[in-house]
C-alpha cells in the first residue's frame, strides 16, 4: 500500500519526487521520504509527520538539498515497524552508498535479518524492507552490479514485493522489480521513470508499462531494459492510459471525497454509455470476454472483493440471482481461497477491485482460475495486474478516485454489476426482453436521480450537526438495504472515527440489541421495498429503546418519516436500483460528521487506498 516513485534523467529530480509522491499519499501517509543520487554520494531527507509527512519532508533546517538528477521517493503505510523516521524509507545499506525503497511484505524477513546480523550488518530500523538493501549489499560486495545483486538477493524473498533502488557507483541507474506488488515504468524523450500507480506519473508521459511479476527493470535517462530475476531479456505489458492530469486534480473543490461524490452522475453515465446495441440488446465491451455461448453456460457465480468492493458484490447478489436465476456466493478475498472453495468450468468468479491490483482479490482469482471456470474482473483501472490476469474484464469508468474511501467507484461497481446481471438474464432467457430493457431505462436514467441528491448535502449537513457528539452509530438495512447499511458503517468508521457497525435489521434481536440506549444513533436504509414493513418494525425494537433514528427514505414517504428523528429523502426507483442512490446520504452523513470532528477526509488514519500487502 506504500507508495513508490523514481526519476532518473532531469535536471532537477527532487520537484518530481515531490510532486509524485503527493499525488500518491493516498497509498499511505505514515511517513515519506527521498534519497538522490549527486556527485558527492547519497542525499536523503525523511519525516514521519502522518498526512503532513510530504509537505513537511525538507522542513527542518540543515543544508539545502542538493541538485540531481536522479532519485527516489517513498509514502508509507506502516507494517513492520511504527511509522517514525527510523522506518521511513529510503533504506541504506551499511556502506550508505545504497538506498531502497520497498512496497509489500517480505515473509522470510526474520530469518534473513538474522543471517544479516550474524555476516556483520548493522540494522536501523524494524522495518522488513530494510533486509532487503542489506541482502543487495552483500551480492554487490562480490563483485556484482546493482542490477545483478537485486536479482539475486530477490531470489532469496518469500512474499510481495514493489522495489526500487540507487547506488552511488551507478548514479544515472534505477533499478526495480515487482511481485505481486504494483510497479509501472515510463519512458519520455531522455527521462524515465518508475511509481506504484499511474496518477503519480500522469502529465509526466503516457508510455507506461506494467512490470509483470518477477521482472526487472534497468531505467537509465530515456532507456528501459527488462528482464526476469535470471537475466532473460522480458517483455513488460504496455499500459492504455485514459486519464489525464487534469481528471487527477481537485478541480475547485475543498477536498477530493467532495469531487469525487460530486462525479458520481458523471460516473454512472459513463460505465453505462455504448452498453446498448443498436437492436435494443444488452451487450458488454469486447473485453469482459465472456460470449453468448459462456453466458448461458454459467450455472453459479462467485463474488470475491474487499470492503465498498465487497458490499457492491452484495448488491450484485441480489440482482443476480432474481434476474438472471443463478446462485451466487459473495466472499471476503482475504478468506476466499483459504476455504478451499468449490469451483468448477461452469463457475463465474467475478473479482471486484477499483484499483485491480487489491493483493487479496488477485490471489483470490488466481486460486479460481486454477479451479477452472471463467474470471472476469470488474475494475476502474485499465490494464491493471488483475486486469491483465483476468479472462475478461468490465471496467467501471469513473476516473481516478484519489479520496481514500470509495464513493464514485463503488457506485459504479453496483451498476456495472447490475448490468452484468441484466446481460445474464438476456443471455439465459429469465427474464422477459420488455423488462430488461425498462430496467437498462432506469439504470440509464439514475444519473439524474444522483444530481436531485446531491442538491440535498446542506440537509444531510445540519442533521450531522446534530449528531457530531455521538459516539455509537448502528446501520440498518433488509434485502437490497442490508448492503447499503454496510457500506454506510464502513464510511462512518473510515472517515468520522466513531463506532458504527452494519446488521441486517432483522439481526438485531439475535444479540446486538442489548447495545441500543439513549444516545445510540440508529441509522436505517428504509427505502420501500419488500421487506419495508419489516424494517418499520426492526426501527419501532430501537425506538423504544431510546435510540436516536435517522432514517433514509422516499420522497414524501410520511409514514417512514413518522418513525424518525431526521430524515434524507431520496427519490423513488425500482427496489434493486435503491442502492445506488440510497448510498449517496449517507456518503454526505460520513463526511459531514467528519468535517464536525475536525477529520481530513482524504487521509484518514491508518488507511490506505489501495491494499497490496496480506
Amino acid at each position: 500500500m506504500c507508495g513508490i516513485i523514481g526519476v532518473t534523467g532531469v535536471d532537477d529530480a527532487l520537484p518530481v519526487l515531490l510532486e509524485g509522491l503527493g499525488r500518491l499519499e493516498y497509498r499511505g501517509y505514515d511517513s515519506a521520504g527521498v534519497a538522490l543520487v549527486t556527485n558527492t554520494g547519497l542525499w536523503r531527507a525523511r519525516a514521519a509527520e502522518g498526512t503532513h509527512s510530504v509537505r513537511d519532508l525538507l522542513v527542518g533546517g540543515g543544508d539545502p538539498p542538493p541538485l540531481a538528477s536522479i532519485g527516489i521517493g517513498h509514502t508509507r503505510w506502516a507494517t513492520h515497524g511504527q511509522p517514525d523516521t527510523g522506518n521511513a524509507h529510503p533504506h541504506f545499506d551499511c556502506t550508505g552508498r545504497l538506498a531502497l525503497v520497498h512496497n509489500g511484505i517480505i515473509e522470510n524477513h526474520a530469518e534473513l535479518a538474522r543471517d544479516l546480523v550474524r555476516g556483520g550488518h548493522v540494522l536501523t530500523s524494524k522495518t522488513d524492507s530494510e533486509v532487503l538493501s542489506h541482502l543487495i549489499e552483500t551480492e554487490m560486495v562480490r563483485g556484482t552490479s546493482l542490477a545483478e545483486g537485486l536479482r539475486r538477493a530477490l531470489r532469496h524473498v518469500r512474499g510481495s514485493f514493489a522495489v526500487a533502488a540507487v547506488h552511488a557507483e551507478e548514479p544515472d541507474l534505477i533499478v526495480a522489480a515487482r511481485r505481486i506488488s504494483p510497479l509501472i515504468v515510463g519512458v519520455e524523450g531522455g527521462t524515465s521513470f518508475l511509481a506504484s500507480d499511474i496518477p503519480a506519473l500522469l502529465g509526466a508521459t503516457r508510455r507506461l508499462f506494467a512490470l509483470e511479476d518477477d521482472q526487472l527493470a534497468e531505467l537509465r535517462p530515456g532507456t528501459m531494459r527488462v528482464t526476469d530475476l535470471y537475466g532473460a531479456h522480458a517483455r513488460p505489458a504496455a499500459l492504455t492510459i485514459d486519464w489525464d492530469a487534469a481528471a487527477a486534480g481537485q478541480d475547485g473543490y475543498d477536498d477530493f471525497m467532495t469531487k469525487e461524490i460530486h462525479e458520481q452522475p458523471k460516473a454512472v453515465a459513463a460505465t453505462l454509455r455504448g452498453r446498448r446495441a443498436p437492436d435494443g440488446t444488452l451487450v458488454l465491451d469486447e473485453s469482459a470476454g465472456l460470449s453468448h455461448d459462456d453466458l448461458r453456460s454459467i450455472e453459479r457465480v462467485c463474488i470475491v472483493a474487499c470492503g465498498s468492493s465487497y458490499h457492491a458484490g452484495l448488491v450484485a447478489k441480489y440482482a443476480i440471482e432474481q434476474w438472471a436465476g443463478l446462485p451466487t456466493d459473495v466472499d471476503i478475498a482475504s478468506e476466499f481461497r483459504y476455504r478451499n472453495p468449490i469451483l468448477n468450468e461452469r463457475t463465474l468468479t467475478i473479482g471486484v477491485s477499483q484499483s485491480g491490483e487489491t493483493v487479496d482479490t488477485l490471489q483470490g482469482l488466481r486460486a479460481a482460475r486454477e479451479r477452472g471456470g471463467k474470471v472476469l474482473v470488474v475494475s476502474n483501472v485499465v490494464d491493471s495486474s488483475m486486469a491483465r490476469e483476468a479472462d475478461g474484464v468490465l471496467y467501471t469508468r469513473a476516473g481516478p478516485e484519489v479520496g481514500v474511501a470509495a464513493t464514485k467507484t463503488h457506485l459504479t461497481q453496483i451498476v456495472a454489476l447490475e448490468l452484468l446481471a441484466l446481460v445474464l438474464a438476456q443471455a439465459r432467457g429469465t427474464r422477459a426482453a420488455g423488462e430488461i430493457a425498462s430496467l437498462m431505462d432506469q439504470l440509464l436514467a439514475l444519473p439524474d436521480t444522483l444530481e436531485a441528491v446531491l442538491e440535498r448535502t446542506k440537509d444531510v449537513a445540519e442533521v450531522a450537526q446534530e449528531l457530531t457528539d455521538a459516539r455509537d452509530f448502528f446501520y440498518l438495512g433488509r434485502h437490497v438495504g442490508h448492503p447499503v447499511a454496510l457500506e454506510g458503517a464502513l464510511k462512518a468508521k473510515e472517515i468520522s472515527y466513531v463506532r458504527a457497525e452494519g446488521y441486517a435489521a432483522g439481526e438485531l434481536k439475535h444479540g446486538p440489541i442489548a447495545l441500543i440506549e439513549p444516545g445510540t444513533v440508529v441509522v436505517g436504509v428504509a427505502t420501500r421495498n419488500c421487506l419495508w414493513e419489516k424494517m418499520c418494525s426492526n426501527i419501532e425494537e430501537v425506538r423504544s429503546r431510546g435510540a436516536t433514528i435517522v432514517l433514509v427514505g422516499n420522497d414524501g414517504d410520511e409514514r417512514t418519516a413518522d418513525l424518525a428523528d431526521h430524515m434524507l429523502w431520496v427519490p423513488a426507483v425500482d427496489p434493486m436500483l435503491a442502492p445506488v442512490v440510497d448510498a449517496l446520504p449517507l456518503q454526505f452523513l460520513a463526511y459531514w460528521l467528519a468535517q464536525a470532528r475536525g477529520h481530513d477526509v482524504d487521509r484518514p488514519r491508518n488507511l490506505a487506498k489501495t491494499v497490496t500487502v496480506e
